[in-house]
């Protein structure tokens, strides 16, 4: 079975909604928001809003940037939206990299190892609040004293976990303590900001669910593997298709093809390739862009139909 997601920019209520009744209409598993904070919409209230208009549509942000984040506010955003869902959030973390998101709360983007520590000191303190407990925490990376939900729990005893990284480190700890592990293929940020090198080659996909597996030694279930896909086209020339956004990405275009990170080709041919994501690096999730929605809402039975 192959389970596919949708992360989707709300610009306004009216497209939005219709996104979100779109998706659960179609059969993806979750909807997701872009969490950017001064550069897109509040993830959360665009969320609840999305709640109110569906009924079993997972929900979540995808994913939320713990480097300017603070435990107590991202799990209070988590656990109200998982209130007014009916249980049907997800927690969503990631260590960030655009710099402007903390020069605009008065911050430096500190180095990859300082990203790193305060994303696993937040996505620990979060998991606990969301669990009843009281947290302390006070390091050079994150300060927070007694905080509790005190009057808020959420409707599921666990709300899923998804760290969405490429960063070995991370990835060894979402092995070790995620429910899903969010393959976003990145490497260095790029001066924009924004855009990132890519780790695309099987030998770095390879080296990458090495690191998750390493992590999840001895656990009794491993978290799920997803991937981000940034391009889905359904086209009878694949590598016709694909050929602009290989060069772009530094690969052949075979490379490309080959990477889980893009799903090109015939019906058949994007089927097929699911499949073989799926029985080669054991990738059984998927996240879309909103604008993908149309081209694969056709194709979902067939891939929840795929064998484990």
């Amino acid at each position: 079975m192959a389970i596919f997601s949708v992360q989707g920019r709300p610009t306004d209520a009216a497209s939005w909604l219709d996104l979100a009744r779109r998706v659960e209409a179609a059969g993806f598993d979750a909807l997701f928001a872009a969490d950017h904070p001064g550069h897109g919409a509040s993830p959360f209230v665009a969320l609840a809003a999305a709640a109110a208009a569906t009924s079993t549509l997972g929900l979540g942000s995808y994913v939320s940037n713990a480097g300017v984040r603070e435990p107590i506010l991202l799990a209070t955003d988590v656990a109200t939206l998982d209130v007014v869902s009916g249980g049907r959030a997800r927690l969503g973390i990631g260590a960030g990299h655009t710099p402007a998101e903390w020069r605009a709360v008065g911050r430096e983007r500190p180095d990859v190892p300082g990203r790193v520590r305060r994303c696993i000191a937040v996505a620990e303190a979060v998991r606990d609040l969301l669990a009843g407990k009281e947290v302390t925490v006070d390091t050079p990376d994150l300060a927070t004293h007694a905080a509790r939900l005190a009057e808020l729990r959420p409707v599921q005893d666990q709300v899923p976990l998804t760290m969405g990284t490429g960063n070995s480190t991370l990835l060894r700890w979402a092995g070790a303590h995620a429910d899903v592990v969010g393959l976003i293929g990145a490497g260095r940020t790029l001066p924009d900001g924004y855009m990132h090198e890519v780790r695309w080659r099987v030998d770095q996909i390879e080296a990458q669910l090495a690191h998750v597996a390493a992590g999840a030694a001895g656990r009794d279930a491993p978290p799920a593997l997803e991937a981000l896909v940034q391009q889905v086209t359904v086209t009878d020339d694949a590598e016709a298709a694909a050929a602009t956004f290989a060069e772009h990405a530094g690969l052949t275009t075979a490379e490309l093809l080959a990477t889980p990170f893009v799903l090109i080709g015939t019906e058949d041919e994007i089927v097929t390739a699911v499949a073989e994501h799926q029985r080669r690096w054991g990738i059984t999730r998927f996240v879309v862009r909103a604008e993908a929605v149309d081209a694969l809402a056709p194709l979902l039975p067939r891939l929840a139909a795929l064998p484990q």
